[in-house]
C-alpha cells in the first residue's frame, strides 16, 4: 500500500514532467487512427516507444495488438494495464490541428488517449523500477471496437498468465478533468450480437397469397422480441433488444425471399445474459413456423457482463486519493454499452474506472463516438499517475 507520502509526489511529478511527450504520442495516434485489426502503425508505434523505455516485448501470434514487461528490482506477482489500440470509421469534425489524416477513421472514443496514459505509466514506472516490487505487464489490445472484440485472442496468446490483478481506464466525456469514478460489481452490459436471417418464398406481389413475404415474418419478429424485454424479464433486470440494420427485397413488386437483420441484445445480469439466445431463437422460430418460414441465428459476438472487483477498486481509490486529495472519487453509472474488458476479469480480478476528460471550456464534452469528440488532454499525466501508483500498490509495494 503506498502510504509513503514521498513516492505518492515523486510518481505525480514525474507524470507531470512527462506531459509534453505524453501530448505528442497521443497526437501522433490521433492523427494515424486505424480501424480494427488493421492496427499495423499503431502497434509499430506502441513497440517501438516500449523498447525506448526499456520494456520486455513478448511474443504475440497476431498481426496487431501488443504485450510487454516492465520487471521491477525484486521478484514478485504480476499486475496488468490494458488499452485498446483500434479506431471507428467516422470522419472527424473535431476541429484540432492534429486531427485525423486517416479519411473516415478517427479516434472518436479515445483510445489514443487510453494509449498515451498507459504509454505514460510505462514510462514513469520504468524510471521508479526500484519501486515496483513484481512485473507489470502491459496488454494493448486491438478490435475493442469491432465484435467479437480482441480481448479472447489475447488471452488466448497469454496475456493473463500468472496475472493477479488487471486493471483498464476509460475516458469519460461526462466527468469532469482531474476526477475519476469506480463501482464495484455489474458494470457495463453483457453483449449478445447475432445476425438473424429470415427465409419466405418469393412471388409476385399481386399474388401474395402464394408466397411467404420475409419482410412481413421480419416484422413480426422484430416486434415480438421486444416483449421478451417488457414481458418476459423482470422489470427491475436491465436489458434491451435493438435491431440496428435491416436488408431484405428486390423490388416494389417482388415479394421478398430473404431479410437480414443485425440485432444486440443486453443485460446486466449474467443470468439472464444466458437465457437471451434461447429466448430469441423461441420466438423466432414460432414465428417462422406459423407463417411458413424459416430462420437462421448466427452468433457475432458475446461478452458477459462487466463485474469489476471491489478489491482493485479500493486500491484505485486510495491510490487516487493519496495522490490527489478526497473527495474526487464518483461512483460509475450502469450502463447497456458493452466492453470486452469483461472477458478478462471473468477470469482475473480487476476493475476498469472512468478517467475524467470533460472541459465545457474547450468543449469536451460530446458523447463517445461523435465526430466533434474531443478530451482535456491534462486527464493523461492524472490518469498515468494512477495507474503507476496502482500497480506498485497492487504488487505489494511500499508501505
Amino acid at each position: 500500500m503506498i502510504n509513503n507520502g514521498s513516492l505518492a509526489s515523486t510518481i505525480r511529478a514525474t507524470a507531470e514532467r512527462l506531459t509534453k511527450a505524453q501530448l505528442g504520442w497521443r497526437r501522433h495516434l490521433h492523427q494515424h487512427p486505424e480501424l480494427s485489426y488493421q492496427e499495423i502503425e499503431t502497434t509499430a508505434f506502441l513497440r517501438a516507444r516500449l523498447q525506448e523505455m526499456g520494456l520486455k516485448i513478448l511474443p504475440l501470434k497476431m498481426e496487431t495488438g501488443l504485450l510487454a514487461e516492465l520487471t521491477g528490482a525484486k521478484g514478485g506477482p504480476v499486475v496488468g494495464i490494458r488499452s485498446d489500440i483500434d479506431a471507428l470509421p467516422i470522419t472527424e469534425r473535431s476541429g484540432v490541428p492534429f486531427a485525423s489524416k486517416n479519411p473516415g477513421c478517427m479516434h472518436a472514443c479515445g483510445h489514443d488517449v487510453h494509449m498515451a496514459t498507459v504509454l505514460g505509466a510505462a514510462a514513469v514506472l520504468s524510471e521508479l523500477k526500484e519501486h515496483v516490487p513484481g512485473t507489470v505487464r502491459f496488454i494493448f489490445q486491438p478490435a475493442e471496437e469491432m465484435p467479437p472484440g480482441g480481448a479472447r485472442p489475447m488471452i488466448a496468446n497469454g496475456a493473463l498468465k500468472n496475472m493477479t490483478m488487471l486493471i483498464g481506464l476509460h475516458v469519460d466525456p461526462h466527468l469532469k478533468a482531474g476526477r475519476i469514478s469506480v463501482r464495484d460489481g455489474a458494470t457495463m452490459a453483457s453483449v449478445f450480437d447475432f445476425e438473424l436471417i429470415i427465409h419466405g418464398r418469393s412471388g409476385h406481389a399481386a399474388r401474395p397469397h402464394l408466397a411467404v413475404d420475409a419482410i412481413v415474418l421480419a416484422a413480426e419478429v422484430i416486434e415480438s422480441l421486444q416483449t421478451i424485454v417488457s414481458r418476459e424479464i423482470d422489470p427491475i433486470d436491465p436489458i434491451a433488444i435493438t435491431f440496428g440494420k435491416i436488408e431484405g427485397g428486390v423490388a416494389s413488386n417482388v415479394i421478398a425471399e430473404e431479410v437480414r437483420l443485425a440485432g444486440t441484445a443486453r443485460s446486466l445480469s449474467p443470468r439472464t445474459f444466458k437465457r437471451l439466445p434461447a429466448m430469441i431463437r423461441r420466438v423466432v422460430s414460432g414465428i417462422c413456423k406459423a407463417r411458413g418460414g424459416s430462420f437462421e441465428l448466427k452468433a457475432i459476438a458475446d461478452y458477459p457482463v462487466m463485474m469489476n472487483h471491489r478489491a482493485a477498486n479500493i486500491i484505485l481509490t486510495r491510490c487516487f486519493e493519496r495522490l490527489f486529495g478526497k473527495g474526487k472519487v464518483d461512483e460509475t453509472p450502469q450502463v447497456l454499452g458493452g466492453e470486452d474488458f469483461a472477458c478478462y476479469v471473468e477470469k482475473v480480478p480487476g476493475a476498469m474506472f472512468r478517467l475524467g476528460t470533460m472541459n465545457k471550456k474547450q468543449k469536451a464534452d460530446k458523447p463517445w463516438h461523435s465526430p466533434e469528440f474531443l478530451v482535456d488532454e491534462s486527464a493523461m499525466p492524472v490518469g498515468s499517475a494512477l495507474l503507476t501508483a496502482t500497480a506498485i500498490d497492487a504488487l505489494g509495494g511500499v508501505k
